[in-house]
C-alpha cells in the first residue's frame, strides 16, 4: 500500500498513540466538555512575516521587497489590511470558514529580549521569569477531574505543578536544525581550515533532508498525536505541544518557508485528527516575542517585542483580526525597532480559559495567573 504524506501522518500518529497511550479517566461526551491545546513556538516567530500587514503604509518600505522576494509564494489575503504567508493555506481556509483568529501585537509581560526568560514568562503565567510551576498546570487543577497531556520529552514549565498531567513523546529522533548549521557557518567563517567545509553545507537542504527522514515531521506528527489523544472518549481536555527552530537572525526566508509550512501542516493534521471534538476545541499558537521590524544585514530579523498569536478551532470566533494594531511608522515602533505590544498574552489566555473552559474569573486572577486581577480577559474569542 502506498501512503501519501497525509495518510502517513494519520496512521503514524495512530499507531504511535496505541503503542504508549496514557490513560485518562475523564469522559468526553457532553457539549461542555471542551478541549484546549497550547502550541508554543520556541525561538521567537517573526509575526510580521507570518501575518503580513500589507495595509500598513510603512510595511512596504520595511518589508515589501523582502516579503515578495523571488521564490516566495504569494501572500494569502485575509482582508484589506492583512495577509498570511503563502505557505499557510490550511490556516487561510480556516480563516475563511471563521475558525481562525489572528491576534496582533501580543506579548507576555516580559518585554526584554532573552529567549529563555521570555519563554519562562509565557509558561509560568506571572509578570516575571521566576517560578517552578506553570499556568497550564494550574488550569488543569482548576477543572474538577481535569487531566492534561504534554507532547514533550520532558515536562515543560507550563505543565509543571500539582495538577494531574502526563507526558508523551513520539519515538522520533531530532533532525539537525538548519539554524544550527547557519550559526556554525558564521562561527567558522574566518577559519581557513573549516570555513570551506561549512560553506559547502546547504543549511536548507540539511534541514529538509533531516526532516524527510524524521525531524521535519515532528510538529505535524506531534499535533496529529495530540488530536488522537484529545479526541478520544476519555481524552485529556488540555494539551501542550512545542516546537523549536523559530529563531531567524539570518536567511529567514528559507527557514520560515519551511517552518510555516510545517506549522500549517501541523494545524491541518490536528484539524483532521480531532474531528470528533473540533467543534469544541480551541488551539492557541503562541511564541515568546516578536522580531525587529526591519531586516538585518544577514537577511533575518533580531529579537523584538510584539508578535502574533493564532487561535484555531471550531469553537473560535474567527474570520477576523483581533487585537490593537499600533502601526509600523518609526515613531510607532517600540524603541524605534520593533512592533509595540498592545495586548498582554495573559489576557488572551484568560479570555479563552474563562469563556471556553469555564474557569471562574477569580480563579484565573488568583491562581492560574497570579498578579493579574487588574488584567481583564479578552472577550469574544470563542463562539457564544
Amino acid at each position: 500500500m502506498k501512503l501519501d504524506r497525509r495518510s502517513f501522518l494519520g496512521l503514524g500518529a495512530g499507531a504511535l498513540a496505541m503503542a504508549a497511550i496514557p490513560k485518562f479517566a475523564l469522559a468526553a461526551s457532553s457539549a461542555s466538555d471542551t478541549r484546549f491545546l497550547l502550541v508554543l513556538l520556541r525561538g521567537g516567530l517573526d509575526g510580521l512575516h507570518a501575518l503580513q500587514p500589507l495595509g500598513d503604509p510603512a510595511f512596504a518600505a520595511l518589508r515589501g521587497e523582502f516579503a515578495s522576494a523571488r521564490g516566495q509564494a504569494a501572500a494569502l489575503r485575509l482582508n484589506a489590511d492583512f495577509a498570511l504567508h503563502g505557505s499557510m493555506t490550511c490556516s487561510a481556509g480556516l480563516f475563511a470558514s471563521g475558525q481562525l483568529l489572528p491576534v496582533v501585537a501580543v506579548a507576555p509581560p516580559y518585554r526584554h529580549r532573552s529567549h529563555f526568560e521570555a519563554q519562562d514568562c509565557v509558561e509560568n503565567g506571572t509578570t516575571g521569569t521566576s517560578g517552578t510551576t506553570g499556568w497550564l498546570n494550574r488550569c488543569v487543577a482548576a477543572i474538577p477531574g481535569g487531566k492534561g497531556l504534554a507532547l514533550s520529552a520532558v515536562m515543560p514549565l507550563a505543565m509543571r505543578g500539582t495538577g494531574d498531567v502526563s507526558t508523551w513523546s513520539p519515538p522520533l529522533a531530532n533532525g539537525v536544525d538548519p539554524i544550527l548549521w547557519q550559526q556554525l557557518q558564521l562561527l567558522y567563517a574566518a577559519d581557513a581550515a573549516l570555513a570551506p567545509t561549512f560553506d559547502s553545507i546547504d543549511a536548507g537542504m540539511e534541514g529538509t533532508s533531516a526532516g524527510n527522514d524524521k525531524g521535519d515531521l515532528r510538529l505535524p506528527q506531534a499535533m496529529a498525536a495530540a488530536a488522537t489523544f484529545m479526541s478520544a472518549a476519555n481524552g485529556p481536555r488540555i494539551g501542550f505541544v512545542e516546537d523549536t527552530g523559530w529563531d531567524t537572525h539570518g536567511g529567514e526566508l528559507a527557514v520560515l518557508d519551511r517552518k510555516l509550512a510545517e506549522l500549517d501542516a501541523g494545524l491541518q493534521a490536528f484539524h483532521e485528527g480531532a474531528q470528533p471534538v473540533w467543534g469544541r476545541t480551541v488551539v492557541a499558537i503562541v511564541t515568546e516575542f516578536g522580531r525587529t521590524a526591519a531586516i538585518n544585514g544577514t537577511g533575518g530579523t533580531d529579537h523584538g517585542t510584539g508578535g502574533v498569536a493564532f487561535l484555531a478551532g471550531g469553537a473560535v470566533n474567527g474570520g477576523r483580526i483581533a487585537g490593537d494594531w499600533p502601526g509600523l511608522g518609526n515613531a510607532q515602533l517600540n524603541e524605534g525597532r520593533d512592533l509595540l505590544a498592545t495586548t498582554d498574552m495573559r489576557a488572551l489566555f484568560k479570555g479563552v480559559l474563562r469563556d471556553h473552559l469555564g474557569i471562574a474569573r477569580d480563579a484565573l486572577a488568583q491562581h492560574v495567573f497570579p498578579e493579574s486581577a487588574a488584567l481583564s480577559p479578552l472577550a469574544g474569542l470563542v463562539r457564544g
